[in-house]
């Protein structure tokens, strides 16, 4: 008997979603969860007593546990045995694992990048299976276990309409393969306009997408490995913090309705245009201040009065940051714009970490209107 899994989204919190599909389907879905609550990387601990506790109080780790009826060769305890050295063997202590690794997208590691505390695609994870996985893309392993709960690293097997990518891979066991190529589903979505600048660096991604054979995978765990009572507990208690959800939780039809049967690359002419409608501004650091820790920029398609300050506004592109940055001209870069329409823009500075209080208020906010060639 198949059990009914219980929560559901807030009333009409996809409405701007029905009768789509495909790209569009992805695109009415990045607009619904883009603008989530960004958090610290430090409040990470605190969330995960929320978002991945077992019935018995332990952490529930996806790259240590094995469902029932095994047993786990270790379970934690929360708060006490976080990791605070490196290098420890397996079973010493847990630390925060971004299932979508950074180096993918850039290296980025400042808590004022949503990507770098987005609880969507983090998890608590055993401190050296965390290391041993590095920012290996996920595959499959012809071979033996190299964790304790039968996890895999090895030269990837996978192979869809002859394409391979044959370079080493990380299969998590089968339990645990639908919350990950859901993870990714909606790491597609929620960062869409930016995964095009993230594809060189992992064999993962091609385009703005998935790569094909990435997909095959993906869908392939998603369907052997449906949606669990822990991934239906767990998008409830994500959205409590960040105030988004996973769409692919809630509704993993949507997964075969963009990637499934019927899916198809957005045609040349398109990209083109995508490629042609590019908004690129350069400003230049005033010479002998002192530098702030990186720029936000914001961009609204209602006018300036909707960029009122750096935490609101409506938006139709994710923010920009921009991060590590030295004297000199800096550039933000927009793309999939409609053309010969009027966009504006805000460039706050930002000091510290990155959080609300610390963006720098003095001085005026540079307001700059393009319109859109």
């Amino acid at each position: 008997m198949v059990q009914a899994l219980i929560a559901q989204p807030p009333a009409g919190y996809y409405s701007n979603a029905q009768g789509f599909e495909g790209n569009d389907l992805r695109q009415a879905l990045h607009q619904i969860i883009r603008n989530h609550n960004r958090q610290s990387y430090s409040q990470l601990w605190n969330h995960f007593y929320a978002t991945d506790r077992k019935v018995n109080g332990t952490v529930w780790d996806i790259y240590s546990d094995i469902p029932s009826p095994g047993t786990p060769l270790y379970e934690y305890t929360f708060f006490d045995n976080q990791c605070v050295v490196s290098g420890q063997p397996e079973g010493s202590c847990y630390n925060r694992e971004h299932t979508f690794p950074v180096s993918w997208w850039g290296g980025g590691t400042s808590a004022s990048d949503t990507m770098y505390t987005d609880l969507f695609q983090i998890h608590p994870v055993d401190g050296w299976v965390n290391s041993h996985r590095s920012n290996l893309p996920y595959g499959v392993v012809n071979g033996s276990a190299t964790t304790s709960n039968g996890s895999k690293k090895g030269s990837n097997a996978f192979v869809f309409e002859g394409e391979v990518f044959t370079g080493t891979v990380f299969e998590p066991i089968d339990a645990y393969k639908g919350d990950l190529a859901r993870n990714y589903f909606y790491m597609m979505t929620r960062y869409k306009s930016r995964i095009e600048d993230w594809s060189s660096n992992t064999p993962m991604l091609s385009g703005d997408d998935l790569a094909p054979w990435a997909i095959e995978m993906l869908l392939q765990w998603h369907e052997s490995d449906p949606v669990s009572q822990k991934e239906v507990d767990r998008n409830t208690a994500v959205y409590s913090i960040q105030g988004n959800r996973n769409p692919f939780i809630d509704y993993p039809e949507f997964v075969n309705l963009i990637w499934g049967v019927g899916f198809e690359p957005e045609p040349e002419e398109h990209v083109s245009d995508f490629t042609s409608c590019t908004i690129t501004l350069n400003w230049t650091d005033a010479s002998g201040q002192v530098l702030p820790d990186a720029y936000l920029v914001r961009m609204s398609d209602k006018g300036f009065y909707d960029i009122v300050a750096p935490e609101n506004g409506v938006h139709i592109n994710d923010d920009f940051w921009n991060q590590n940055i030295a004297y000199g001209t800096q550039i933000a870069i927009f793309r999939g714009l409609t053309a010969n329409k009027v966009y504006y823009f805000k460039i706050f500075s930002i000091s510290g970490s990155g959080a609300t209080s610390d963006y720098k208020t003095s001085g005026t906010v540079p307001e700059i209107s393009i319109t859109a060639r």
